[in-house]
């Protein structure tokens, strides 16, 4: 096989060395045939202007467009081309960005089947990228060899998903070199978000169809999908798929590479439309989270009957909500007399002085861990009279399991028990007897109307509050699919009950 290679203006294809260079030539072979031009209709032969008068009406003979339908995703164009002569003569062209030509196209032709709306795609150079959520809400990029970018085009990467863009990247062939470039590349540009793997009960396994096991053709046994994701707030901004995704999505598998590692058609083609259906569902939740937030001063004086938002910052991901807590004071300021500092400040238990609160909040979505400093700092914190009140963000098993795990560690006596229905808490200010929890619990436990909270009493007083299903979800206001959590009135009620109860015993 002859193979000829052509650089593009806008490679960001680099190589360590020749022998680097010569591996990972290697995967740079045709996924996947070229994209079928899509069809042509002719009308029929009416005369109806498409737009009102005075627009001109179209003739018998004109070919009529169908309306193109809004744009979900741009396809990055990187790298190189190559042109590939087989034995039998054929030529076949292959390029970095675009393996598997019908890959995109696929997977939002089947996603619109699924959730019967259509979406579509561009493809763009990031030298061209107009960088707007709005207008674009999905930059992917797929490949099997090393992509690099320039410190521009990390800062521009970041600002986009910080406004609310969604970076995906799909490891095409299951290859060494694009993921860990990829990894590395978004290191830099979000130094503060650790890589995840995600939960296999997080909303992108599940939004469509539950995807929890999986098969690959070859050189990988195991039925677990890998997705790797990093979060900003409560939303994966930034998605990375270990293993080939895309020619799966085009109903085929990888047939010129040994080495491949990628899905079948089927599980390829559930992860599809669940990430792409992720991608649309928490749009709205993206562009909210993006608006920006005031934080108070740890050294900033407090009037001694002001109540302070302090949140407990953690090495896991710690800030879920953007504005779930301002809107939660908002309210307070309206339904209570309460003095109400209306930024919330973190603290690290451990490092910061906590004497100044008597109310500290802790949520996540993943894992956490508390070392001996903060351990002693919460129970001094706990031994003045303070409460603890824990959130689980979109009530996700990993999260709560470190909970348990830490409070036990904290508190290796006591034991989280029901907060029963007659509880002062659920009175203070709401009389709360039912609630209502988001579709996501109802399908759960359907039977289930009553608050869920869990606490531990120290010295007769209910100091430490948890609630496995999310709150703060609630108090933003927001709707996250598949989320398990409070509607918003409820968790208003509850939070504002929550405050009041601390405020009073």
């Amino acid at each position: 096989m002859e193979v000829k290679m052509k650089n593009v203006a806008v490679a960001v294809l680099v190589a360590c060395s020749l022998e680097a260079v010569a591996n990972e030539n290697e995967w740079l072979v045709p996924l996947g045939p070229p994209p079928q031009a899509a069809p042509r209709r002719i009308s029929g032969g009416e005369s109806v202007p498409p737009l009102p008068l005075p627009a001109t009406p179209l003739r018998r003979s004109e070919r009529k467009r169908d309306p193109s339908p809004p744009k979900l995703v741009t396809k990055v164009i990187w790298g190189d081309t190559a042109e590939y002569k087989f034995e039998n003569g054929h030529v076949a062209q292959v390029a970095d960005w675009n393996q598997c030509p019908s890959d995109l196209q696929q997977i939002l032709q089947k996603t619109s089947g699924a959730i019967a709306t259509p979406y579509g795609s561009e493809a763009m150079s990031l030298s061209t990228f107009h960088w707007d959520p709005v207008k674009s809400p999905v930059l992917f990029f797929s490949g099997s060899r090393t992509i690099k970018f320039s410190d521009k085009q990390l800062e521009q990467l970041r600002a986009y998903v910080l406004r609310g863009g969604m970076v995906i990247a799909d490891n095409i062939a299951g290859s060494p070199y694009f993921y860990s470039s990829f990894k590395k590349a978004m290191e830099q540009a979000f130094p503060e978000n650790p890589w995840r793997e995600l939960p296999l009960d997080h909303p992108i396994y599940h939004m469509m169809t539950d995807v929890t096991k999986v098969k690959y053709p070859k050189n990988l046994s195991s039925d677990r999908p890998l997705l790797e994701g990093m979060y900003v707030y409560s939303r994966v901004g930034v998605l990375l798929s270990k293993y080939g995704l895309g020619c799966g999505w085009d109903d085929r598998e990888v047939p010129f590479l040994q080495k491949a590692v990628y899905y079948d058609v089927n599980s390829a083609n559930r992860i599809g439309v669940n990430i792409m259906a992720y991608a649309i569902g928490y749009a709205n939740v993206a562009r909210e989270s993006a608006k920006p937030e005031l934080f108070g001063a740890l050294d900033e004086k407090h009037p001694t009957d002001e109540f302070v938002f302090a949140q407990i910052r953690h090495e896991g991901h710690w800030n879920v909500h953007s504005g779930g807590a301002a809107a939660l004071l908002r309210r307070l300021r309206q339904d209570t007399s309460v003095k109400v500092s209306l930024k919330r400040v973190p603290v690290q238990p451990g490092k910061d002085d906590l004497s100044n609160y008597n109310f500290l909040y802790l949520t996540g979505l993943d894992e956490f861990r508390w070392d001996d400093a903060a351990l002693n700092s919460l129970r001094q914190f706990l031994g003045r009279g303070g409460t603890l009140f824990i959130n689980n963000g979109l009530g996700l098993r990993t999260f709560d399991q470190a909970v348990k795990r830490e409070l036990k560690r904290l508190l290796p006596d006591a034991e989280l028990k029901m907060i029963e229905p007659t509880h002062p808490l659920y009175s203070t200010v709401f009389k709360i007897s039912e609630v209502r929890y988001t579709p996501a619990v109802q399908r759960l436990m359907p039977e289930l109307k009553t608050p869920l909270l869990q606490g531990i009493n120290l010295g007769g007083e209910l100091k430490i509050i948890y609630s496995p299903f999310d709150i703060e979800m609630g108090w933003q206001g927001m709707e996250h699919p598949l989320a398990l959590g409070y509607e918003p009135d409820s968790a208003a009620q509850l939070g504002v009950n929550l405050v009041m109860y601390t405020m009073t015993h």
